[in-house]
């Protein structure tokens, strides 16, 4: 996909995972790489996110492709993170021509017995961190009357799933902003759309098995039946459907959502 030589990703969650994937995919097609991610632990979901040393090898191996990496350690909650990280990379790189609003939590809670901060942390970081990202991110675009933003949403954000009302309601919120945003920034030339994975191997499974006192492999059979005998799809199918979504061979796509799901939605 040589159209995409020289533009510039900017990636929140980039550090491990579908993340980590993407830019990586993106670097080996000459896309410059903006790598955002809070990089140390939190208390809420308690399981190991993406790490400093992730990010740092992120960029090593990044650059082995002859394309520059910006590396920035930052909240999606926080927009003063945010700006800094954009700052820097118009101020290196000239440019944003994509944005894949990655950056996310997942973890199970009966919807009555859900503490508010833990409501509270889901739709922020998933949600609204999507929005403030977008929001430094969509006048740059505007100004250069180009641009693709991609927002990772989820199986669960075209059906409801079971303990996970808070993590459905702030991916279904993601379908809103996709389809919203693809009517106001068609002027400017910018596509919207959303990518709804079924479950992903990525380490976000092994921490949720943690913190459930079970197995990967049961985390993945209780969310679904993908209808193809897989228990996940890997974080290499999401990039392949990421690399499409933002080269010109979908240039007339917007406001749409894709779904990657081995078959679930159709049982």
């Amino acid at each position: 996909m040589a159209d995409l030589r020289g533009q510039v990703a900017f990636i929140t969650g980039a550090a491990h995972g579908q993340g980590r994937a993407v830019a990586l995919a993106l670097a080996q097609e000459g896309v410059h790489i903006v790598a955002f991610d809070l990089a140390k632990p939190m208390a809420y979901p308690g399981y190991a996110l993406g790490s400093e040393s992730e990010l740092d090898s992120l960029k090593r191996t990044v650059e082995t492709f002859g394309v520059s990496c910006l590396t920035a350690q930052g909240d999606v909650r926080r927009d003063e993170d945010i700006k800094r990280a954009v700052d820097a990379a118009l101020g290196s790189l000239g440019r944003i021509d994509i944005l894949f609003n990655n950056a996310g939590i997942c973890a199970y809670g009966l919807v009555h017995e859900l503490p508010e901060e833990e409501w509270d942390a889901m739709l922020d970081i998933n949600l609204k961190g999507a929005w403030l990202v977008a929001k430094r991110v969509i006048p740059i675009m505007m100004a250069q009357q180009s641009g693709v933003i991609l927002n990772n949403s989820s199986i669960a954000g075209l059906r409801g799933m079971n303990r996970l009302s808070h993590y459905a309601a702030s991916k279904w919120g993601l379908v809103g902003l996709t389809k919203s945003w693809a009517i106001e920034l068609a002027p400017y030339n910018i596509r919207v759309n959303s990518i709804h994975p079924t479950g992903v191997n990525t380490p976000m499974n092994d921490g949720l098995a943690e913190l459930e006192g079970t197995t990967t492999q049961e985390i993945a059979e209780r969310s679904a039946g993908n209808l193809l005998p897989v228990p996940w799809v890997e974080p290499e199918d999401v990039s392949a459907m990421v690399l499409f979504l933002v080269s010109d061979k979908a240039r007339y796509v917007t406001g749409s959502q894709f779904v990657l799901d081995a078959g679930l939605l159709t049982r």
